[in-house]
């Protein structure tokens, strides 16, 4: 991707275990663009933003929960989002859980699904309802499930 697309990306770093399987999950899985690596990080496109999978030897353990630690993407187009998860579902990627509605009728109505890497890191994908609430409604004060 050598077009500039947006004036500010985000970036964010992750431990993985081995590259190859990063790839699989990032590349063939998600579709993200591979951009430098080495045999020990791997930087990749996620729809114009920079992650970077580092191997690490430190032990990665699952979280209980979805909570406190996960990432992901927020779809301003509903049709983005389901192309998405129509092509997680596709490729078999492991949902952590599956494509549901949040909040449904209030002003933070939202869809989303999170799924999990081969070294439990969780992504979340979602498409809200009312694009204000993505940053607004704030008198609406749930965020998240209850844990």
């Amino acid at each position: 991707m050598n077009k500039k697309t947006n004036s500010v990306l985000f970036h964010l770093a992750f431990p993985v275990k081995d590259i190859a399987q990063t790839k699989a999950f990032y590349v063939e899985g998600l579709g993200c663009e591979v951009g430098r690596e080495s045999p020990s990080s791997v930087i990749l496109n996620l729809y114009g933003h920079q992650i970077v999978a580092h191997v690490t030897n430190e032990p990665l353990t699952p979280q209980k929960t979805i909570y406190p630690r996960h990432f992901g993407l927020i779809f301003t187009e509903e049709a983005d989002w389901e192309t998405l998860l129509k092509r997680a579902q596709e490729k078999q990627l492991t949902f952590r859980e599956k494509a549901k509605r949040r909040f449904p009728g209030m002003p933070a109505e939202h869809y989303t699904f999170f799924l999990e890497d081969p070294f439990y890191n969780l992504l979340e994908f979602k498409y809200y309802v009312h694009y204000e609430a993505i940053f607004g409604e704030r008198e609406f004060a749930r965020v998240g499930d209850s844990i």
